[in-house]
């Protein structure tokens, strides 16, 4: 059923009720803010991927859960 989905048939469709609604000078601040925001995520997944790859030494570290848990006793 998806695989259907993006036909070039359908993809032209909707690019033509796409310019219908939103005109053809939106169309162009569309896709930069689009583009931006795909480029924010990749940007934030990229930078989530590298500080797990991180070893535990250059981490920084919390001071304040450090200070929590060294005072409390069992």
């Amino acid at each position: 059923m998806i695989e259907n989905l993006l036909q070039p048939t359908h993809l032209l469709l909707i690019l033509i009720i796409v310019l219908i609604i939103f005109g053809p000078k939106k169309l162009p601040e569309i896709g930069k803010s689009l583009g931006q925001a795909i480029r924010g995520f990749k940007d934030g997944i990229n930078q989530a991927k590298e500080s797990m790859n991180e070893p535990e030494d250059k981490k920084p570290s919390d001071p304040s859960a450090v200070q929590k848990t060294e005072g409390k006793k069992d």
